[in-house]
């Protein structure tokens, strides 16, 4: 049977508005699936963990974390592994199973009936997320055209902002209502309306028919790939530290009731959606500072908890900021990553959920020590700090290198090696513009 496949210059803007739509939704779901645990640790430590709970609730909180550690190991491991091999795949059919197989992963997270069962049912439902985003986010850059990658990326991830002030709140305070298996069966449900608005209106593009495992994989191979995948991982340690422990500490700490959660993860939803869409800006203008400015912010929100944590107008404030910070560092090292990975796009598109989630697994487990070190739920905000400051310190060192590499090369009269891009524009192969690199069926611009 013959496939037919649409260029995006041939589709109607309303049909190109409604695809970006459901590739978002996808991203909305995902965020609603990776969050909701944060904001209902409490009720997930007392349900599957109540030996540990009567004992201590610090020490069960601690262990839940677990569960936000195993969502973020299985990105780790899926977003390379899974984009690798599905490079050459047409990317809607694509996209379409990825779906499929969280929809399966999220209802099996609400029914199993134990910790270590569930455990593993995070692991296995986060492989297609780092894989789902780099698609998405190579099929949102296609539609959107030449020049705008970062706008494309950022309306992609845009998603995952937008669960954090609207989709987690409200599955957080249904969960805390009824009960947590009853959000992560309603986090199902959105994946599948994504499932089919994707099915509808995301029209047939190929894949990248050069592709290969080995190719892209090849990645792995520069040194600027992995001090970017590090920058991420280390750096967003630090935000995952504390956003993983937001809900005891601000009923612990602050001393609010519980059902100011909900409104402390909206003000954290919030801050990341200006964040996300001041990143996308950013990445195609100024990436370099910008990836300086945005740690420097995410550590004076961090230090501004510090202090003024214990009162509820600086606990807002300092929520708000840390998701902007945090947010829009999210877009900006994604489009370092497809900046120094050559023709590796499609793993380079989803290595940067790898390295946030590798954040996402190291925040958990350090807070987590320090709470069983009895040492409180002021301990992760300092733990945030380290790794912020770590995060920061690894980017100005890959700039260094960078630039030393390429007057070394300018010297001997070699190439350029990971070349500065120019604005919204990556080095991709035969200079084709970053928006579409790999992207065979869409308008390619030399």
């Amino acid at each position: 049977m013959t496939t037919f496949l649409t260029t995006p210059s041939a589709l109607s803007p309303t049909r190109i508005r409604l695809a970006l739509l459901a590739l978002t939704l996808g991203g909305f779901g995902i965020g609603c699936s990776e969050f909701v645990a944060m904001g209902l640790l409490p009720n997930l430590a007392r349900d599957l963990l109540p030996n540990v709970f009567a004992v201590s609730s610090e020490q069960a909180n601690g262990q839940a974390g677990l569960l936000v550690t195993a969502y973020a190991a299985g990105v780790v491991v899926g977003a390379p592994t899974v984009a690798a091999a599905v490079a050459r795949w047409p990317r809607k059919i694509v996209l379409l199973w990825l779906l499929v197989a969280i929809i399966l992963g999220t209802v099996a997270s609400a029914l199993l009936p134990s910790f270590g069962l569930i455990l593993l049912a995070r692991f296995i439902s986060a492989l297609p997320h780092g894989a789902y985003f780099g698609i998405a986010a190579l099929v949102a850059g296609s539609l959107m055209g030449p020049g705008k990658r970062g706008r494309g990326v950022a309306l992609v991830l845009g998603g995952l902002t937008v669960a954090n002030v609207i989709g987690v709140p409200f599955v957080t305070f249904i969960g805390q209502q009824t009960s947590w298996r009853v959000s992560y069966l309603i986090v199902a449900g959105i994946f599948v309306v994504a499932l089919v608005a994707v099915l509808v209106t995301v029209p047939n593009l190929p894949g990248d028919r050069s592709a290969t495992m080995r190719k892209e994989l090849t990645a792995f191979r520069r040194p600027q790939v992995w001090l970017t995948v590090a920058i991420g991982a280390i750096g967003f340690g630090g935000f995952f530290c504390t956003y993983t422990y937001v809900s005891p500490i601000v009923t612990t700490v602050t001393g609010l009731t519980v059902g100011f959660v909900p409104w402390a993860l909206a003000t954290v939803g919030l801050g990341m959606t200006f964040g996300n869409l001041i990143g996308g800006w950013a990445s195609d203008h100024a990436l370099k500072r910008s990836m300086i400015f945005f740690f420097v912010l995410l550590i004076a929100a961090l230090v501004e908890l510090l202090i003024l944590v214990s009162n509820p107008v600086g606990l807002f404030a300092g929520l708000f900021v840390l998701g902007l910070a945090s947010s829009a560092l999210s877009p900006i090292i994604q489009s370092r990553l497809m900046d120094v990975a050559g023709e590796s796009q499609s793993i380079a598109a989803a290595l940067n959920h790898s390295a946030l989630n590798f954040g996402n697994a190291l925040g958990p487990i350090f807070g987590g020590l320090a709470l069983a070190a009895g040492l409180g739920y002021i301990a992760p905000i300092w733990v945030g700090i380290v790794l912020s400051l770590f995060g920061i310190a690894l980017a100005v060192t890959a700039f260094a290198v960078e630039r030393r590499t390429r007057r070394r090369h300018a010297q001997h009269g070699g190439p350029s090696i990971d070349p500065e891009p120019v604005s919204g524009v990556e080095p991709g192969p035969k200079g084709y513009s970053a928006a579409v690199a790999g992207d065979s069926g869409a308008s390619l611009v030399r």
